[in-house]
């Protein structure tokens, strides 16, 4: 039975695919399946396989609202860039497809966003341990929990699941979103957007299952795991600038103490220094520590205004939601 206020939202789903010909007709059945008053969205991100053909061809036997939306720049984030551009919805539902991810269970994922709890809705793969158990990759989970540890220190929170790729946004959230991430670390750059700017996230437990035989994985564990931890320094860099200029402030300051100690001992011992290359470097690095302090000030100032006017916007696109139609603010 489909409930009522679901009826008079505008769902779409979204499923970015680079070469899965292999399950994207079943996965657009299932989500079809499980909620068939949706619009479907394959993005088909420069796939070289039948990926596309196979998509509308499932798209029109189903005779499913919805298209085949095309992205040539290569990167998941890309592909979701291109989505959020030219779907116009009011709950969006983000899922691979591999078939690793419940379609069932949209509707637990999409109830919190539709009531007004959650900004973003998070499908927690980690909770149920399916992720551990289906997923053959060891240095993956790995590198789960130690996104997972990083962000909940950063920004002292509680998520179980970092980097989930099961999803469901409120409009508010993805027209306020600037997808700058090109690849996999979108979605740990959705969660630091959100966490930075105070949004509500609920996470939510679903099932999960590694891809079907034949199905080949994307991800390279080395080179975008690294990604990943850069994409966090970065966040790190332009959201907690004081801080992070503030370790490198202190880091170029013991450098600086520790070339200057055979510095120190020339003059304490003979009242001359002999040691000149490492005077004129504890000397570079301390003005260094100190020009980087600074700049951590500047830009933590810059961070701040432009949370201010976050918020501002935020704060404008809440209020147009409450009016009702037809009638103006006072």
């Amino acid at each position: 039975m489909s409930n009522p206020a679901v009826s008079k939202q505008r769902i779409a789903v979204v499923l970015p695919a680079y070469n899965e010909e292999l399950t994207i007709a079943d996965t657009v059945r299932a989500f079809h399946a499980a909620l068939p008053e949706t619009a479907i969205y394959v993005v088909n991100n420069n796939s070289s396989d039948r990926t596309r053909e196979c998509a509308e061809q499932v798209l029109r036997e189903l005779a499913c609202p919805g298209r085949v939306v095309n992205e040539t720049r290569q990167g998941k984030g890309s592909a979701l860039r291109r989505a959020f551009i030219e779907i116009d919805a009011d709950i969006y539902v983000l899922a691979d497809a591999d078939l690793t991810y419940p379609a069932h269970q949209a509707r637990e994922l999409m109830a919190p966003v539709i009531e007004g709890r959650a900004d973003m809705a998070v499908g927690d793969r980690q909770s149920g341990g399916d992720y551990a158990r289906e997923n053959q990759r060891s240095f993956h989970g790995f590198g789960n929990r130690l996104v997972q540890w990083m962000v909940n220190r950063l920004f002292r929170a509680r998520l179980v699941d970092i980097m989930s790729g099961y999803r469901v946004f409120s409009r508010d959230f993805v027209k306020t979103y600037p997808v700058l991430a090109e690849g996999f670390q979108i979605e740990t750059d959705m969660t630091l957007h959100a966490l930075h700017k105070r949004l509500r996230i609920v996470e939510i437990p679903v099932a999960y299952k590694d891809r079907p035989n034949g199905s080949v994985s994307k991800l390279n564990t080395l080179s975008d795991g690294t990604r990943v931890l850069f994409a966090i320094a970065q966040i790190f860099r332009y959201y907690r600038p004081l801080a992070f200029f503030s370790v490198l402030s202190l880091i170029l300051l013991l450098s600086g103490f520790a070339a200057g100690v055979p510095v120190f001992d020339d003059w304490i011992q003979y009242r001359y220094i002999y040691h000149v290359p490492l005077a004129i470097l504890a000397t570079g690095l301390c003005i260094a520590s100190v020009m980087a302090l600074g700049i951590g000030l500047i830009l933590d100032s810059v961070a701040h205004q432009q949370r201010l006017e976050f918020e501002l916007r935020w704060l404008a696109r809440s209020e147009r939601a409450e009016v009702p139609p037809g009638r103006e603010a006072v």
